[in-house]
């Protein structure tokens, strides 16, 4: 267990999730002061919490919520229970699910420029999560969850949420940490993790609330399971400041996130945040309006858009851009090369917003930065 301020501490600045520094289901626009200010190229400490465990469906009290999977209290993490506990206002028709930590001001950021958010390092905070289904969500709603289970308050009598949370153990095998969901008579599924933040973004240019679930040009909720240590994530800039923010923990995640969640569990995130002023942005990504994303071996291109199609679309124009503004090929033949050789991969179906991130290889090319 990781409980707030307690073992290995990477960052520079630290910032805890508390009912005073995080969100519950909204993201940060324009009305929203930093919870911590830092200069660019510095690096902070995010302690994430994940939703699973603490929302109305699961009784918004993650000991007794766990005490059902033999979770002791003491195994609990302190943070979840405090904002469980606490008055952070939290609408579970009308909020998204997500604890959403910032946001974070980083000097010298204007609109106009890049965020860069690399990510340094990430721990495990507890030994197990939870992959969860609900009614009317996820890519078959009406289908599943087949049995709802978990009730929760509402008004004078319970309410039936029809909510199916699969509680998942981590395991330590063979220098690994491995994902364990048990599937009846002493057999289950075993599978690695590969842990990354769901949500990462900067904060929205309007006053009015934002909804935590739909990813946009800001980030947010992207579920792009490559964005993992080693990779960064370059956002435009909406706000001074930027107003960085982070959330939505997950230990592993398949293309497309089918169920609804992916193996939600938090973490301690290490991340280094720099500005890209805008002169600069162009020559290094081309024409980034939304979000784009890098690892050590490939480019990543994102569409995004409410119908798959337009996402796919707009995920190749963005690689065809690319392309041609930082490699100097021709549009038809970046389409070429594209079509023999990049892959295009469902990040999630399940936010209203779907997306689509292209891997392009940097191998393939002849000068990369």
């Amino acid at each position: 267990m990781l409980q707030p301020h307690d073992g290995p501490i990477g960052g520079t600045h630290y910032l805890p999730s508390t009912p005073d520094t995080c969100l519950w289901g909204r993201l940060p626009n324009r009305r929203h002061e930093p919870v911590l200010r830092v200069g660019s190229g510095e690096t902070v400490t995010i302690d994430t919490l994940s939703h699973e465990g603490i929302l109305e469906d699961q009784g918004r009290d993650p000991v007794g919520f766990l005490k059902q999977f033999d979770v002791p209290a003491d195994q609990v993490l302190t943070d979840a229970r405090d904002l469980a506990a606490s008055d952070v206002a939290h609408d579970y028709d009308a909020d998204g699910p997500h604890v959403v930590t910032g946001p974070v001001a980083v000097a010298g950021a204007e609109p106009g420029d890049l965020l860069r958010v690399e990510v340094l390092d990430l721990l495990v905070r507890a030994p197990y999560g939870f992959i969860s289904s609900r009614h009317g969500y996820g890519a078959l709603p009406g289908e599943y969850p087949l049995t709802p289970t978990d009730t929760g308050p509402d008004g004078d009598g319970p309410r039936e949420y029809g909510t199916v949370s699969h509680f998942t153990r981590v395991l330590h095998s063979g220098g690994r940490l491995l994902g364990t969901l048990p599937y009846g008579d002493g057999r289950a599924a075993t599978f690695p993790l590969a842990p990354f933040l769901g949500l990462m973004g900067v904060a929205v240019d309007t006053d009015e609330p934002v909804h935590s679930v739909p990813p946009g040009a800001f980030g947010g909720n992207l579920d792009i399971n490559e964005l993992q240590v080693g990779s960064a994530l370059y956002l435009p800039v909406q706000l001074p400041g930027a107003g960085f923010y982070a959330g939505d923990p997950h230990y592993a995640q398949g293309d497309g996130e089918v169920a609804l969640t992916a193996l939600e569990a938090p973490l301690r995130a290490t991340l280094r945040l720099s500005v890209i002023p805008r002169a600069q942005a162009g020559g290094l990504l081309g024409a980034v309006n939304g979000p784009f994303g890098e690892t050590a071996t490939h480019w990543l291109p994102v569409g995004l858009h409410g119908d798959l199609d337009e996402a796919m679309r707009r995920a190749v124009r963005a690689a065809v851009d690319f392309l041609v503004r930082t490699q100097g090929m021709p549009p038809q033949t970046a389409l070429a090369y594209l079509s023999a050789a990049a892959d295009f991969e469902v990040s999630q179906v399940v936010d209203g917003v779907k997306g689509i991130h292209c891997l392009i290889r940097k191998a393939d090319f002849p000068a990369h930065f």
